[in-house]
């Protein structure tokens, strides 16, 4: 990325910050109001300071109590003030910044609603985790803290160089080098710290991704004794995140201490060059005492406002992150011309698809098949042959590069995506449970569902008895993904809850793979009895469970190298009849 993107990027970066903050338009422009209020009251007080010293006569030890108890009141009641719409100013940045993190945290989220799949088989999910919740917290801090020291910042700054002005003009000469010179030394360094925090947020997000998914695989890990393989492949991710941290922090702080340097040697020159000008009877000690301390108030924000810029650089890099998500493309859109796939019959044809993930990888060369209303339809071949794929492709999580898919005779591509969608119920290999009760699980497709009904799918499934047995029998808190059931038992939930839908199509990936031979069985009648003229798509290995399907398709490199149902495709010399006695001879 050229310099020149890199500052568009950062400054539309800012502008979309700035876009969310607007939306509280009435806060913020409190907010300012209470900045500005609270700082000029400060700095009142230094003006102040200075009348008070003034009523001393120097040389003559007089002092004039009345007009320092005078100034000294007002000074304290400016101050109590400053502090007042201080207090004021933290209150409504830390609502601003709740509200802003709130909306930008649902838009992320709701921007996930509508990624294709696509997006999420190549991004960890621990990397998106870390944008919703870290990178959002890293601006939620920058914009509680670091947006209201910028506001004071600029405000003292103005404000105190006015007073020093009107005080004396020789003296603020002073600044004309120091404060440029400040300037560029924290540009610089500002310029050298902004990819390290980028690199930062990326290297925290990959150690976050690899976490999640060590421990969502971790009994596999343990079987396989993988401990210490994984112990050091987190070592290194862990130091290249702790290194990134370390580097974008050391370098960050650097601008601070250098700025202090530049600011305390101002002070030196400002104290030098003061009493150069009181013993030439230029100044008075009240105008000197007073300049001093405005000059701390000039350069005291700048100081601060450079340590606070490496926070600004982490808050911008975790920003874009952010916004990069929000900016990814969502699912196509349906064509204007659209229509709901209503009144489902069930009939599905594909007509010469071809289809890869990646455009110079084809996983379908030319794939054909009718599957006719109320038909079970079975797809079988090796690993690899693109089973999945082929539902992937039915359900429109993804789109054939040519050829075409119709339902009911209509072009798939002519249908709206969520009324396609909901024709079909789906039971996949890796079951998917939240946590709730069993019941909320069972019906989650259908909120209509009556608890009739949730109960006959169940027991359609035989699940029911199982459920019963529990303590709370379906008011059963499942814990996250239902780790406090088995895994054949989440399958039999996951299947009953497919029955429960009121759809003409159902898809069953390996959707057996985790119960006995006996309840397989009684699950194959059981659906077949239930869900009676509906197209059923089923991916099996196991042979035995589809004899009985109306169409078996034989699935081979992309293609579908046989089809017919199981005595037709035995009496060939074929690919199914040698996968057949592979598992029974």
């Amino acid at each position: 990325m050229s310099k020149k993107d890199v500052v568009k990027n950062r400054r539309g970066t800012i502008l979309r910050l700035g876009s969310y903050m607007l939306h509280y338009k009435w806060f913020l422009l409190l907010a300012i109001v209470c900045t500005f209020g609270s700082n000029l009251f400060s700095l009142i007080g230094p003006r102040l300071t200075g009348f008070a010293i003034g009523a001393i006569e120097p040389g003559k030890g007089a002092v004039d109590f009345e007009v320092v108890a005078y100034y000294a009141a007002w000074m304290a009641g400016f101050y109590v003030l400053s502090a007042a719409m201080s207090y004021g100013l933290q209150v409504l940045m830390l609502t601003i910044s709740r509200r802003v993190v709130y909306k930008m945290r649902q838009d992320v989220f709701e921007k996930l609603m509508t990624l294709p799949v696509g997006y999420f088989d190549i991004h960890q999910t621990g990397d998106i985790i870390s944008r919703i919740s870290y990178d959002i917290d890293t601006v939620n801090g920058s914009l509680s803290h670091d947006v209201v020291q910028l506001l004071t910042t600029v405000i003292t700054v103005v404000g105190a160089l006015s007073m020093m002005l009107s005080i004396s003009p020789q003296l603020v000469l002073v600044f004309v080098v120091t404060v440029p010179f400040s300037i560029l030394l924290t540009k610089a360094i500002t310029g050298k710290t902004r990819p390290l925090f980028r690199e930062r947020s990326a290297k925290l997000g990959a150690m976050n991704g690899f976490v999640e998914e060590m421990i969502t695989g971790q009994k596999t890990l343990k079987v396989y004794g993988r401990e210490t393989y994984t112990i050091e492949r987190f070592d290194k991710k862990n130091k290249e995140a702790v290194d990134a941290y370390y580097r974008a922090e050391y370098y960050g702080s650097v601008v601070g201490p250098c700025v202090n340097f530049v600011n305390n040697l101002s002070l030196s020159l400002i104290s030098v060059f003061g009493a150069l000008l009181y013993l030439a009877g230029s100044m008075s000690i009240g105008n000197i005492s007073s300049f001093v301390l405005y000059s701390r108030k000039f350069s005291g924000p700048i100081n601060e406002a450079a340590n606070i810029m490496s926070e600004l650089q982490s808050a911008l890099a975790a920003a874009e992150r952010v916004f990069r998500l929000i900016d990814e493309e969502p699912e196509p859109a349906d064509a204007p011309t659209a229509t709901e796939l209503t009144d489902v019959v069930g009939e599905v044809e594909m007509s010469h698809v071809r289809f890869g993930y990646l455009p110079e990888k084809t996983i379908i060369h030319d794939l054909s098949f009718h599957a006719k209303p109320g038909k079970l339809i079975a797809i079988v071949g090796p690993t690899g042959a693109g089973k999945t794929t082929l539902i992937n492709l039915l359900m429109r999580f993804y789109y054939p590069q040519k050829g075409g898919i119709q339902v009911d005779a209509k072009n798939a591509e002519e249908l709206t995506r969520d009324s396609i969608r909901k024709a079909y119920a789906m039971v996949l290999q890796d079951t998917w449970l939240f946590y709730g009760s069993i019941y909320e699980n069972l019906a989650y497709g259908r909120e209509d569902a009556t608890r009739e009904e949730v109960i006959a799918a169940a027991k359609a499934a035989h699940i029911h008895s199982f459920i019963k047995r529990l303590p709370q029998g379906y008011d059963t808190i499942l814990t996250d993904e239902g780790t406090n059931i088995s895994k054949g038992q989440k399958q039999l939930l996951t299947i009953a809850r497919a029955m429960l839908l009121d759809a003409k199509m159902l898809i069953l990936d390996e959707a057996t793979s985790n119960v006995d031979t006996r309840t397989e069985q009684q699950i194959q009648k059981a659906m077949r009895r239930l869900m009676q003229d509906k197209t059923c798509f089923v991916i099996a290995h196991r042979l035995s469970t589809i004899q009985n399907a109306d169409l078996i398709l034989v699935v081979n490199d992309g293609e579908v190298v046989e089809q017919g149902t199981h005595e037709e495709l035995m009496k060939k010399e074929g690919m199914y009849r040698k996968l057949y006695q592979s598992q029974f001879e």
